[in-house]
């Protein structure tokens, strides 16, 4: 197992806390009271930022988008069926509002594959593999938001397929289909960007 798959484990344990006495914070926020919210941002908030952390790879981004997160949960806390968890519904939250912002930065051009054009032979492989990641993490933030996140989970978060059903509130099978159409869209984008950005050194 990769220390990555052992975080993104922990992780998700940590969102999975018992949902009971989540479900009676949940019902006092939405009745007023402010301090049951502020516990359900206590008991989530590690887990939010740590998830946020893995979309965005910057410190401060990651705590702004654990705060938007938070503030978007408060705002659609009537929406909360209660048929989850409130950890599993805010790691929902966390991935809709990065992906989200993921996609601004894209169309403000802030999220730029640039390749390095002749570098040492030693460290051709390493840029090369480094250039890769950022080319595939661009083109994730272009697809639509529920192939992103679906993608994402399953490639960057190492969940299986049953995990990510159940955080996407949506039947496996569904999930397979968008994993499907994710793969193929993503992989025309790639060949798109490297075909633009393509040099010797660049991988195709």
């Amino acid at each position: 197992m990769t220390a990555q798959a052992a975080n993104s484990r922990a992780l998700r344990r940590e969102m999975s806390m018992p949902a009971d006495a989540d479900h009676e914070l949940v019902q006092s926020a939405r009745d007023g009271d402010v301090d049951a919210f502020s516990e359900l941002v206590r008991r989530n908030q590690n887990a939010v930022y740590s998830l946020a952390c893995r979309f965005m790879r910057d410190a401060a981004l990651a705590e702004d988008m654990a705060q938007e997160a938070f503030l978007k949960a408060y705002r659609l806390l009537n929406g909360f069926r209660g048929d989850c968890s409130f950890s599993t519904w805010m790691y929902r939250v966390t991935c809709s509002v990065c992906l989200t912002e993921l996609g601004r930065r894209n169309k403000r051009g802030e999220i730029e594959y640039t390749p390095s054009h002749a570098p040492r032979a030693p460290e051709r492989d390493k840029l090369d593999a480094i250039e890769e990641q950022e080319l595939v993490r661009h083109c994730v933030a272009r697809l639509p938001e529920h192939y992103a996140t679906a993608i994402t989970l399953y490639y960057l978060d190492e969940a299986p397929y049953e995990e990510i059903a159940a955080a996407m509130d949506i039947p496996v099978g569904t999930l397979k289909t968008w994993m499907h159409r994710a793969r193929r869209q993503l992989r025309e984008l790639v060949e798109k960007e490297l075909k633009y950005h393509g040099s010797p050194g660049t991988p195709r």
